[in-house]
């Protein structure tokens, strides 16, 4: 009997007259499933399907229980990405990752299954826009198995700066209401006073700017300024020039990366997503003050890459979010950690380090473009200044944090975390509570607990800015 020809290479592509019948899948989504295929009786099996859209970039997770084999290529007008995988079944687990694509995920439209030869199974995702694909491979590691993962990245890749700047200007758009017609040019009424007879650095900044960009102002309190060149005189008409303060805030974990998980089910990506967006909008409310979230959803972002994006907002401070567990469920108490060169200072701190270091593995990052992150930012040495600058940041907002809740240790400890890396910007790490104490856990699920804490860490910032103005940046907007 003459052998029966294999599908051509397009057959699952749109506007190929030789495809198999096509399924409709939820009104809008297409399914192409193809007559049954005799497989190898050690034919890999998919045994979850996830998805993680996000404005920096789409993931699809296919987590499986062998390695996979696969080859992938771009079709354009209109765009799409084309991925054979051999080797494996296709299994309702496979099919179901037709309904989890949600209508706003950002780059991709539908995607479509089937069996495109023997032995083979064909992925065609139909994209809004083109993109640059990273398709690559886990090994089994934290209770996952296998992973085979395709990151979908636009071809013009998202600008923190210019994301924060237009998030910015549609908060003020939409909800007119919640900001300051015009930044008042001295402290607010009514602001709690911060350290001893410190004035309110970021006020003082504005008045600074006031005063350089208007006819001078009736006269302030007669407090010593820093020494710095004398500005030229403004033009007539000349815009108003203000120090931003750009706060960079890093909640930790994402997308594959739950991090630590309570006993109730609590995961720690979730928890501390929520302290970071509650701390973000009080920040917002000081004057002059900008904040960028390193993910502002349920998505992993690499810890270089949380790093490089808090350097290209080139901002002043940078605070990382975690609600970590440990070996023991009683261990309890809120910390904040700085960056230490010289081993750490304790073995509890050396041990939280060495599994928040641990995140890229488990989150999941294309080693292909890993190396140059790790050369570029990762291995950078920080200087002493930097550390010095971290030690007071964290020192104020340790002195916060402390009214609170219970301490795990009563001053700022160090270790080699990996997110706190950058040479040039003070940067903490803010263990908000042990997720794993399932007394703590239960604070931590609490609205009014995850208020105090964001509270607190604000009230730790406005403390370090009082003593250590941002004026060394000549950043202006």
């Amino acid at each position: 009997m003459p052998r029966k020809p294999a599908l051509p290479h397009d057959a699952l592509i749109p506007g190929n007259p030789q495809r198999r019948t096509v399924l409709k899948a939820g009104g809008t989504l297409l399914l192409s499933v193809l007559a049954p295929l005799p497989l190898p009786a050690g034919a890999a099996q998919i045994m979850a399907v996830r998805v993680w859209p996000a404005d920096d970039y789409t993931r699809v997770t296919l987590e499986n229980d062998g390695a996979l084999k696969t080859t992938h290529f771009m079709v354009p007008d209109p765009p799409r990405l084309v991925v054979d995988i051999e080797g494996l079944a296709l299994n309702e687990t496979l099919k179901s990752l037709v309904a989890k694509i949600e209508s706003n995920d950002p780059y991709i439209k539908q995607v479509r299954v089937g069996q495109n030869r023997p032995n083979v199974v064909r992925l065609v995702f139909d994209l809004k826009e083109e993109v640059k694909p990273q398709v690559f491979t886990l090994e089994p590691v934290a209770g996952y198995h296998h992973r085979l993962i395709f990151d979908l990245y636009p071809v013009k890749a998202v600008d923190p700066l210019s994301a924060m700047i237009a998030k910015e200007n549609w908060d003020a758009a939409s909800s007119p209401a919640t900001v300051p017609a015009s930044p008042a040019p001295a402290a607010q009424p009514g602001e709690p006073s911060v350290g001893p007879a410190a004035p309110d650095a970021i006020a003082k900044l504005e008045a600074d700017a006031a005063r350089a960009g208007s006819t001078p102002a009736p006269a302030q309190p007669t407090t010593p300024q820093p020494a710095k060149a004398a500005p030229s005189a403004p033009a007539p008409g000349a815009p108003k020039v203000m120090r931003m303060v750009t706060i960079a805030l890093d909640p930790g974990h994402g997308g594959e990366d739950p991090g630590a998980t309570g006993a109730s089910g609590t995961h720690e990506k979730d928890i501390v997503l929520d302290i970071a967006k509650r701390l973000k909008t009080k920040l917002e409310e000081l004057p002059n003050t900008r904040v960028m979230l390193t993910r502002d959803a349920d998505f992993f972002v690499p810890l270089g890459q949380r790093v490089d994006k808090a350097r290209k907002v080139q901002a002043d401070l940078f605070v990382s979010i975690h609600a970590d567990a440990f070996i023991q469920s009683t261990a309890r108490g809120s910390s904040v950690f700085v960056l230490s060169e010289k081993g750490a200072t304790s073995s509890a701190a050396r041990w939280l380090a060495d599994g928040q270091n641990k995140a890229d593995l488990i989150g999941g990052v294309n080693m292909a473009t890993h190396d140059k992150q790790l050369a570029s930012v990762l291995f950078d040495l920080s200087t002493t200044a930097q550390i010095n600058d971290s030690m007071k940041l964290g020192k104020a907002v340790l002195s916060e944090i402390g009214g609170i809740n219970r301490l795990h240790k009563g001053a700022v400890e160090q270790a080699g975390f990996a997110v706190l890396k950058a040479p040039d910007i003070p940067s903490i790490l803010v263990e908000t509570a042990f997720i794993s104490n399932p007394e703590e856990e239960s604070r931590l699920k609490d609205d009014g607990y995850k208020n105090q804490m964001a509270d607190a860490i604000t009230k730790g910032i406005k403390r370090y800015f009082a003593y250590n103005p941002p004026l060394a940046k000549s950043r202006m907007t």
